[in-house]
């Protein structure tokens, strides 16, 4: 219970995910080179390497990263220093600002997944006992069984629809 509370606190989980994995990227590459910031082609190679990591961790549709121009013109909006390449903090707001819509995009699924899916499935099987036939069926099965089963439809209607 207490993992599903951390993950449903919303900035400050995303923000934690975030950085962790822009740590393990970012000293990987820092402690291979010896230096302390990236390259662009360092940059890139690791936000191919973080989009796999969300795309591991993350429910539902795996997410393609940015095209190599994009990365180009957001690295040069978050190299505050102009030095060509980006520091941790610098690759950590990179990292921020390149994933923002990732997340707000699982953030909606696991909102419908999680408390509009099993609202719909309660008001629905109220609304079907009185129907001849499938009413009867409906009301023998546990609440919570019914719900599991309309929260599963509509993930797959939502999965379908992409």
């Amino acid at each position: 219970m207490g993992q599903i509370l951390e993950k449903l606190q919303g900035k400050q989980w995303r923000e934690k995910q975030i950085r962790k994995m822009s740590d393990r990227v970012f000293d990987y590459y820092t402690n291979n080179t010896g230096r302390a910031y990236m390259t662009f082609e360092e940059l890139y190679i690791a936000v191919l390497l973080v989009y796999n990591d969300i795309n591991k961790r993350l429910p539902g549709p795996h997410f393609d990263p940015p095209k190599r121009d994009e990365i180009r013109t957001l690295m040069k909006e978050c190299d505050m220093d102009l030095d060509g390449g980006l520091n941790r903090e610098e690759f950590v707001e990179f990292m921020k600002k390149l994933t923002a819509d990732t997340f707000v995009y699982v953030t909606q699924g696991l909102i419908i997944t999680l408390a509009v899916a099993p609202t719909v499935a309660i008001a629905t099987k109220r609304s079907t006992e009185g129907v001849p036939g499938v009413g009867k069926v409906v009301q023998k099965l546990p609440t919570s069984v019914y719900a599991s089963l309309i929260t599963l439809g509509v993930m797959m209607i939502t999965k379908a629809s992409e």
